[in-house]
């Protein structure tokens, strides 16, 4: 009997044949495209897949406004909510096939885009991951929303995990992506106030090697449309808002490096799956088993032969598993 290793391998293999045009290209050129060009920082000139609305509220003396879409279900509605978290340097708009499966079934879908990137106002104020999670509780409020299953990506999978820890009543189930933060690595990184400064006119060229390797590090499969994270990322540099967002990014950085999640888990008993892309790092698929273990409720799936962003790579084995586990 073939393993699914085996099994999914073929299945690759399949599409290798059918749409070679996909898989044809082994990852993204090796030079920016010349038309490329500055993109707002906040987004304005960036298309999301359904309407994009925003909640007012005033935080650390400041007032603020956080970016959302909410998908009502095309399907019979089944009176349940599922959030979309996600990662560090993405954007609401890369769960739209995970929308479209969710609604199908009848799931009201809600994506945020987290304070700080994306659509979502940009302060200067003390990040964290607990103030990520508590604006989740705040738009549930807002959109009249009791109790929902929370999915995070990347740093997403931390907001999500802190959030079933802060808020287990509100948490029907909790899913993570390819979780940055699996082991607690804070031990020895010392401190480093940030200064404030910046690389107010980063070398382009240089920007888009980083590009190149961010998306070999990232993606198994490549596909062209992968591009746009890249077009993104390098037309924020091009804006003339850059500074500023470098030195937000810079903070929440230091924010990350200096929080963890991994002493919530033993405390969350709601039901968990640790689901991710196995060849993200090399330790990735066990440290998820052990992560799976140290939850009360949880349970692993790791997609063999994908990388960091398994629900861009193969959506459709993403959508099965979310469909099977929130339905449970």
């Amino acid at each position: 009997m073939l393993s699914f290793r085996s099994n999914y391998r073929l299945f690759q293999l399949g599409l290798l044949v059918f749409t070679g045009s996909v898989f044809a290209q082994s990852g993204p050129p090796q030079t920016a495209p010349n038309h490329w060009g500055p993109v707002s920082v906040n987004l304005e000139d960036i298309e999301y897949p359904y309407p994009v609305n925003y909640m007012d509220f005033r935080i650390y003396n400041t007032d603020v406004r956080l970016a959302y879409m909410d998908v009502a279900p095309t399907g019979t509605h089944n009176g349940r909510s599922v959030i979309l978290h996600h990662g560090g340097l993405y954007y609401g708009w890369y769960w739209k096939a995970q929308v479209e499966a969710l609604v199908a079934e009848g799931y009201r879908v809600i994506v945020k885009d987290r304070l700080g990137w994306g659509k979502s106002s940009k302060p200067d104020i003390p990040y964290s991951i607990n103030l990520w999670a508590s604006n989740t509780a705040r738009l549930m409020d807002h959109l009249s929303i009791e109790r929902a299953a929370v999915v995070g990506h990347s740093i997403g999978g931390q907001m999500v995990t802190r959030f079933a820890f802060l808020y287990p009543e509100r948490t029907t189930h909790l899913v993570t992506v390819n979780q940055v933060g699996l082991t607690d690595n804070r031990k020895g990184r010392g401190f480093d106030p940030l200064s404030g400064e910046v690389d107010m006119r980063p070398d382009m060229d240089s920007v888009y090697q980083g590009l190149v390797r961010w998306a070999n590090n990232n993606y198994v499969n490549w596909k062209p449309e992968f591009m746009e994270h890249m077009r993104i990322r390098y037309g924020n540099r091009l804006s003339g808002d850059w500074p500023r967002i470098a030195y937000i990014n810079r903070l929440t950085g230091q924010m990350r490096g200096m929080d963890t999640v991994v002493n919530d888990w033993q405390h969350i008993d709601t039901p968990t799956l640790i689901l991710g892309g196995a060849e993200d790092y090399p330790a990735y698929a066990e440290e998820a088993m052990h992560a799976a273990n140290t939850f009360s409720n949880g349970e692993v799936y790791n997609i063999p032969d994908v990388g960091h962003n398994p629900h861009e790579e193969v959506p459709e084995i993403v959508n099965a598993k979310l469909i099977e586990f929130l339905g449970s």
